[in-house]
């Protein structure tokens, strides 16, 4: 909501009266969100780069 007020500078009526076709339109003709989806292999190689430690969660949840 923050981008579609900030970026769009829609009002909150404006906002709740768009589709969600039409918000992600507006945002697209800004470059937002228009990245393509992750590939498999990219998802390998972060996996590869960024291995869990099997423990689950994160450091600053353990504490």
């Amino acid at each position: 909501m923050g981008i579609a007020f900030v970026l769009l500078r829609l009002s909150p009526r404006e906002f709740w009266a768009m589709s969600p076709l039409e918000l992600s339109a507006a945002l697209e003709a800004l470059g937002v969100g228009s990245g393509s989806n992750m590939r498999r292999n990219e998802l390998q190689r972060l996996m590869q780069q960024f291995p869990d430690d099997g423990q689950g969660g994160n450091e600053w949840q353990k504490k």
